[in-house]
């Protein structure tokens, strides 16, 4: 299936057609609509969290209905990218409509939304696309059961929107590591010469996000909340499959959150105890033990994933 209300028009001037117009909605939309978004009530446990409290919050709602749109407008359309569409604007409305709510959502109807999504997600995939993983650093591939590629596939889902989820506590945090990810999975596409169309797709993800991050810079104007943190985790996972390796999320995307994730994880389902004296997620102890500013916190956890992107990246070609 391929958009036709653009025919006979260069890919390439289509291309960069949808790269200007995400940037442009995403920042009109954001500075017009952000009175309508729901109020950061601040969070308790957090490290400066009471100065969040009354910014607007839920921005990942209006990034990703623009992202969607610019697919849909710009770029080729296909059954599988259709159902990812759906699948992230679910992600981004579990989150919004949490966003929205005078009390938090529990964990466990989050967690139960979040399978149900893997669970498509892993389905989806495997009706399109192999289930072979290649090893992209070290080389050589294997061939998954399909059982068993699904069920890997729903614990990355899972946990990609968690760890994503967990990064968001500082003023352009989770929005650049984003970047840096969805940069490096781009870039293992072009060396590997996966899907074209896919790719523009992470292009036009990390546009929206560029845009948003105009607001939320520190002092930030507005935040993603979990509409947009759930929905970045979301499209990681499903960028990182359609490498056909996997497995390099674990390197380009678990920095900050991941150790968080893991550490409350190994507690509760095994009673296992690790990092006893250090705070997760990450940026919350570099900030309250060491004393990191925002700004120092946002820079150096980029650079360090900057730096780690850049050897796999270099290990791959």
């Amino acid at each position: 299936m391929i958009n036709m209300l653009f025919t006979g028009v260069p890919a390439n001037i289509m291309a960069l057609a949808g790269l200007v117009f995400a940037f442009i909605m995403t920042c009109l939309l954001l500075a017009k609509c952000n009175d309508r978004l729901p109020k950061d009530q601040g969070r308790e446990f957090a490290v400066n969290g009471a100065l969040s409290a009354g910014k607007p919050r839920g921005a990942g709602f209006i990034f990703i209905l623009v992202f969607i749109v610019s697919i849909v407008l710009f770029c080729e359309l296909n059954t599988e990218i259709i159902i990812y569409l759906v699948l992230l604007a679910a992600a981004m409305m579990t989150g919004f409509l949490d966003d929205c709510s005078r009390a938090p959502w529990g964990e466990l109807k989050k967690g139960l939304l979040d399978f149900a999504i893997a669970v498509m997600v892993a389905i989806t995939f495997l009706n399109f696309n192999s289930n072979v993983v290649e090893f992209a650093i070290f080389g050589g591939s294997i061939t998954i059961p399909p059982v068993i590629f699904g069920i890997l596939t729903v614990v990355l889902v899972w946990v990609s929107i968690n760890v994503t989820n967990c990064s968001d506590g500082v003023d352009g945090l989770s929005g650049t590591l984003t970047i840096i990810t969805l940069i490096s999975l781009y870039m293992v596409d072009q060396i590997k010469g996966m899907d074209p169309v896919f790719s523009h797709t992470i292009l036009l993800f990390v546009i929206c996000i560029l845009a948003y991050l105009w607001f939320n810079a520190t002092p930030s104007k507005l935040m993603m909340g979990d509409a947009g943190s759930r929905a970045m985790g979301f499209f990681i996972s499903i960028a990182a499959l359609k490498t056909g390796s996997p497995f390099i999320y674990i390197p380009v995307a678990i920095l900050d959150g991941g150790l968080g994730l893991l550490k409350v994880s190994l507690l509760r389902f095994l009673k296992i105890r690790i990092l006893v004296n250090t705070r997760t997620p990450l940026h919350d102890h570099v900030r309250k033990v060491m004393g990191w500013s925002n700004t120092q916190a946002v820079f150096r956890f980029a650079i360090i994933q900057i730096m780690i992107s850049a050897a796999v990246i270099y290990l791959i070609m």
